[in-house]
């Protein structure tokens, strides 16, 4: 176990949405009143990334009940759990960056099949496991951590219901193949915060760039991706955004660790993953982990996202190529022979290519 590290479950149960690109005027409302008036719902947990596919949206229980229900406003059936990782006295400090958690945390889950939905912050790091499976997670990572759960206020250590199966563990060194497309835009990215009492000086930029951006695109643009996420979880917001739509917000009203740091982007998934698949976390943060690099990661309704230093791009993408083993689909010829075909999705299931698309990167 781990001295001084502590795995905590949050008093959260959570949704996870998508709402078609041309459904945003439906629960514009509720995501407004989610997003910048939080303070008069009982919502403590939200979250909103735009891509060029949707709009996927992170909710808890109250919040979920401001949504309208519609056609075109899909919801996963599950409901999620939110586990957090602390460290130091009474575990007061939030572990951020997930190649810090990789090893101790995300690994193990893909060893015991525990699908897992990630959601990195400005302040954290967040793991959701589907309910059902809660007590699997905290079976697995029980070797590791002392576990805690929030309840009514109050945090409660949990007993394992038994005992960590050392031998459904792989060694951590264990390569784990990369085996889904990826693609990494153009667009350089920061990861910002702002204080609540701030809001009201940004609602306007805010407002603009959730509702009315040029957000029914459903493509890449001059290699550059749509890609823009905001979240309040207990009052602690977040962002991330390109530069461009940076550049939008007023002056001295965001804060970021460093000043000028920028950050790449990697799409992963070139056919939507679905929530069923295990180890997809785990193959993209276990080489980035063992590389010491830094990376935030989010899940969205249909693919995942992880962002890296601008200065390791060029050499994680790099090691994410020779790791990545995409898989043979084997189809039955007129004849009846077997042909075999690398499953890389290129044509029919990657966002097509822009005509000055030519520096984008497709892996």
């Amino acid at each position: 176990m781990q001295s001084g590290m502590e795995l905590h479950i949050l008093d959260h149960k959570v949704y996870v949405i998508s709402v078609e690109k041309e459904a945003i005027p439906i629960v514009t409302h509720a995501l407004v009143k989610l997003a910048l008036l939080y303070k008069h719902t009982n919502c403590r947990f939200f979250s909103y990334t735009e891509t060029c596919d949707d709009f996927s949206v992170i909710v808890d229980e109250d919040g979920y009940q401001e949504i309208p229900k519609h056609e075109k406003v899909k919801v996963q059936p599950n409901l999620w759990r939110v586990l957090n990782v602390a460290v130091g006295a009474y575990a007061t400090n939030k572990v951020s960056g997930l190649t810090k958690i990789a090893k101790s945390v995300i690994l193990p889950l893909a060893d015991y099949h525990v699908s897992v939905f990630c959601m990195s912050t400005y302040q954290t790091d967040f793991i959701l496991v589907k309910e059902d499976e809660l007590d699997i997670a905290i079976e697995c990572l029980s070797a590791n951590f002392k576990v805690f759960q929030e309840k009514d206020g109050e945090t409660l250590p949990v007993p394992s219901p038994h005992a960590t199966d050392e031998d459904k563990l792989l060694d951590p060194g264990t390569p784990r193949p990369i085996v889904h497309p990826f693609i990494v835009p153009l667009n350089r990215f920061s990861i910002r915060s702002l204080h609540p009492e701030t809001l009201p000086t940004v609602s306007c930029a805010l407002l603009e760039i959730m509702f009315y951006g040029n957000s029914l695109q459903s493509s890449l643009q001059d290699g550059h991706d749509r890609f823009f996420s905001y979240s309040v979880v207990d009052g602690e917001i977040s962002l991330v955004m390109d530069n461009e739509t940076l550049s939008k917000f007023p002056r001295n009203t965001l804060f970021g660790s460093t000043e000028g740091e920028c950050w790449r982007m990697i799409r992963i998934g070139g056919a939507p993953l679905g929530f069923e698949e295990c180890g997809i976390v785990a193959q993209i943060s276990q080489p980035l982990a063992e590389a010491d690099i830094s990376t935030y990661y989010i899940s969205t309704f249909l693919n995942d996202h992880t962002l890296i230093p601008e200065e390791d791009a060029d050499s994680v993408i790099q090691l994410l190529k020779s790791r990545q083993q995409l898989p043979t689909v084997r189809e039955e010829n007129e004849d009846g022979s077997d042909a075999i075909h690398i499953n890389d999705q290129s044509d029919e299931k990657l966002p097509k290519r822009h005509p000055n698309d030519k520096d984008i990167a497709y892996y």
